[in-house]
């Protein structure tokens, strides 16, 4: 593809989203085109400035080491910057759009976080409460200790709790590997090497598999979310997936946002690529793939950056979009709040802590990251990225599909390129929503 097309495909699909933006100055509707849009000066942002975030990204296309990319930026609820670059499926020479259809991954789990504290709002349960009260496999759980010469198996120090697995310090694990069982329970908690028909099941036999650690003791990226999942399904008695399209997604207008992609939108579905040396080669072409029922909390959802914006800006207003209320205010504040201390949240590197769900800025000198702290979010490893500054009322969403993605630092340099574009000050006023100070 010669660098001459790629620029013409660029001019044709910039000039599609700018139209699009700027269509209607209200979300009264469902469709992308109906997001609340704003002039970039009548928000505090630089028209000429929101252009870097495209030149951002082309350069990455140009490299060669990205596909294409889709990007969104809103202050103060106003859309003011919405974008494609590049392709969608390079090996077809299909060009990016804004109604993209991305493989979220990680970018599950605020969303399932939420759906747990909306019944965390309607009195069900305590952040505190042990796991086992609704989960009863996991009330004598067992910790592997691998200090020492010899690893060895012990009780827990204290239960898994909610809180726990909201925020990653549950050392739960689904996985077998390394965790010494018996042959007889290898089989039990793998199903064999057989795909689980449901989350739940899967979650129910790895009661057997230990611990990595004391619930609370560290922070570890895992599979504390699937447990949040299947919390939801029990509490609720729906399966997440229904759970989320009747409390989250049909509310908020998230029409575009499935486990499973129906078939007449899978054309609307952005291909994946992997990292090889310094190019990159398909890793999934769009296609239907045949409706599951197991329904992860870490991953699984496919959605569009419009629908992501509805659920980032709902968690920015304090927990209400257009009206529409899906939690409280002060139930946001506790979930963008630091609940990890100084533990190492690796994932998001020096200066962040976790929440309910979310990782948090605490310390924005030690951080790559371009954000007031209190900033909040989190990303997907095929290299989606959520985040929002409650000091500066500001959301972004960068989404590609890139796996390896790490040594690009794509996503790092993105709070940057988009905090650049702020050009006034709101240091006098207070933001919607804020975390909680830890005390000394």
């Amino acid at each position: 593809m010669t660098n001459l097309y790629r620029r013409i495909v660029r001019r044709w699909v910039v000039g599609l989203a700018a139209a699009a933006v700027l269509a209607s100055p209200t979300l009264d509707g469902l469709a992308a085109e109906d997001l609340p849009t704003a002039a970039p000066e009548s928000v505090g942002m630089s028209s000429e400035r929101l252009q870097r975030i495209d030149e951002y990204f082309q350069r990455f296309v140009d490299e060669g080491k990205i596909a294409g990319a889709v990007s969104l930026v809103a202050r103060h609820g106003k859309v003011v910057h919405h974008s494609a670059v590049g392709m969608n499926h390079l090996e077809v020479e299909t060009p990016m759009s804004t109604d993209q259809i991305f493989v979220l991954m990680s970018m599950t789990k605020p969303i399932v976080s939420t759906a747990l504290m909306m019944l965390f709002e309607e009195g069900r349960f305590r952040l505190d409460d042990p796991i086992a009260d609704w989960i009863p496999e996991y009330a004598d759980h067992m910790v592997r200790e691998t200090e020492g010469p010899v690893a060895r198996t012990v009780a827990e120090a204290r239960p898994v709790t909610i809180r726990h697995v909201l925020t990653h310090t549950s050392g739960l694990t689904l996985s077998a590997n390394g965790a010494a069982l018996s042959a007889e329970d290898r089989r039990y908690v793998t199903n064999d090497g057989e795909p689980f028909a449901t989350l739940s099941e899967r979650v129910t036999r790895a009661a057997k598999i230990p611990a990595a650690f004391h619930p609370g003791d560290h922070w570890q990226y895992g599979a504390s979310t699937d447990y949040v999942a299947v919390l939801v399904e029990r509490i609720s008695g729906q399966s997440i997936a229904e759970f989320l399209q009747e409390r989250i997604f049909d509310p908020l207008g998230m029409e575009d946002t499935f486990y499973n992609v129906p078939r007449e939108k899978v054309d609307r579905v952005a291909a994946a690529y992997r990292r090889v040396d310094d190019g990159m080669e398909l890793l999934r072409a769009p296609g239907f793939r045949e409706p599951t029922t197991y329904f992860p909390g870490v991953a699984g959802l496919s959605g569009t950056s419009s629908d992501y914006f509805r659920f980032a800006q709902m968690v920015a207003n304090g927990g209400e979009l257009n009206g529409l209320r899906l939690l409280g205010r002060k139930t946001v504040d506790l979930m963008v709040s630091n609940h990890t201390d100084d533990m190492d949240v690796y994932i998001r590197g020096t200066g962040y802590g976790f929440g309910l769900g979310f990782g948090v800025l605490v310390d924005p000198t030690k951080s790559f990251d371009t954000m007031s702290a209190g900033g909040y979010g989190w990303g997907g490893a095929w290299g989606t990225l959520y985040f929002a500054d409650p000091a500066e009322d500001l959301v972004g969403l960068m989404f590609i599909q890139l796996a390896g993605h790490g040594p690009l630092n794509i996503r790092q340099m993105f709070t940057n390129v988009v905090s650049q574009a702020v050009v006034d000050s709101v240091a006098d006023q207070a933001p919607k929503i804020r975390g909680y100070l830890a005390t000394p």
